[in-house]
């Protein structure tokens, strides 16, 4: 799937490269056409605005029928030394406003075209120049193919976009499709476990052994449920943060190894009330913190900080670990990046997807240097309880 999307990209890049090429070369040729017609109008219209000076000797109608067919090409007559003598098609409201403006409107067309020359049949030192510009249509002409680009390159990328849009709406169904199955196929043995534990109950001197395994065992059944979630949505009821914390970090306390340390501060809090999915969110706590501990070489510090906004909570996560590099930052939240030698890399991913999509939240890396630690933020919204419908009488 991933590899159709390069394909279809690439080839929409393609298409697009050679649609505007093409458009590009025959514009050009189209220009250069034009440039050269309009040429000839002005050369046309200088040898008939010349030939009135000797009507004896012109046909008086068509010299005057292409003097007033021209009506769109700018035109300034100058003498020998390069002095305004005549012009026509310019905007004569400017002229009267900007004495400067015939000058300036000089300059502009000696930039555009080279000038047509007319020597005086008499007096051969008497040399004019016309000088000339373009009509509306060389313009249009000549910009069409910038606004044929900015076209087709906004359609490629609204393309693009939804291609990648549906990309990740399959992706997304992938990953909850394989989460579903990997809950229904830990249902079974958890059941049975669950059943061996009870007969093991029966047995007084297990009671240690079976008071650890069914801890174990509850942990299994918790982490199948939350499998069986991804992809729903999740309903979001009011439970205190601190306590939950508090929980996993306990949990994972006992599983570290004895020279890495815990703590928690919550600044004077002890009960701190917000709309969370529980099982969800304490997925994602257990995720950050081991991939806390993965970051150290069996020993340092893991420590949650909890604060409370006017809004908002903010959980911080800062182990004493090797750190990320700037590189890897901004590819630890996709799905299938990770560093170490066994893993998918799905489990920060679906952290972000369970506090941004579920919870409307925010997580991200809020700082990490190399050798000193990393801290994951995550933010959440206090949220608001619904209130009662009001009875009616």
């Amino acid at each position: 799937m991933f590899q159709q999307f390069l394909n279809l990209r690439t080839g929409l890049a393609l298409i697009a490269i050679c649609i505007v090429t093409g458009t590009i070369f025959y514009s050009q040729y189209l220009s250069r056409k034009i440039a050269a017609e309009e040429r000839t109008k002005v050369e046309q219209w200088v040898e008939a605005s010349k030939s009135l000076l000797n009507p004896a000797s012109t046909d008086v109608r068509l010299a005057f029928k292409i003097i007033s067919d021209n009506h769109d090409i700018p035109i300034i007559e100058t003498d020998e030394k390069d002095s305004i003598t005549n012009y026509v098609n310019l905007d004569s409201a400017a002229i009267e406003h900007d004495p400067l403006f015939l000058k300036k409107e000089l300059q502009q067309l000696k930039s555009i075209n080279s000038p047509i020359l007319y020597t005086d049949p008499v007096d051969s030192s008497k040399v004019n120049r016309y000088y000339f510009g373009h009509t509306p249509l060389l313009g249009q002409v000549t910009y069409y193919p910038i606004v044929q680009l900015v076209i087709v390159a906004l359609f490629i990328l609204l393309t693009i976009l939804s291609l990648r849009s549906s990309y990740r709406s399959v992706q997304n169904q992938v990953w909850a499709g394989m989460a579903k199955e990997t809950a229904h196929q830990l249902g079974t043995p958890v059941s049975s476990l669950e059943g061996w534990v009870e007969m093991m109950k029966d047995q007084p001197e297990n009671a240690r052994i079976v008071q650890e395994l069914e801890k174990d065992v509850n942990r299994l059944r918790l982490v199948s449920d939350r499998f069986g979630k991804i992809g729903s949505t999740p309903q979001l009821e009011r439970m205190d943060l601190i306590r939950q914390v508090n929980n996993m970090v306990d949990y994972i306390r006992k599983r570290a190894p004895g020279k890495v340390s815990f703590g928690i501060e919550t600044h004077g809090l002890t009960e701190l009330p917000v709309r969370i999915s529980g099982p969800l969110f304490d997925w994602v706590i257990e995720n950050l913190l081991k991939n806390a501990l993965d970051a150290m070489d069996g020993k340092g510090s893991i420590e949650v900080d909890i604060r409370e906004e006017k809004e908002t909570v903010i959980i911080d996560v800062t182990d004493s670990g090797k750190g990320i590099t700037r590189k890897n930052i901004a590819k630890v939240f996709k799905p299938g990046f990770t560093t170490k030698k066994r893993g998918w890399g799905l489990g920060l991913s679906l952290c972000k997807r369970i506090i941004e999509q579920y919870h409307k939240g925010q997580l991200f890396i809020k700082h990490s240097e190399l050798g000193k630690g990393t801290t994951f933020r995550i933010i959440l919204n206090k949220g608001v309880d619904p209130k009662p419908a009001e009875k009616k009488e």
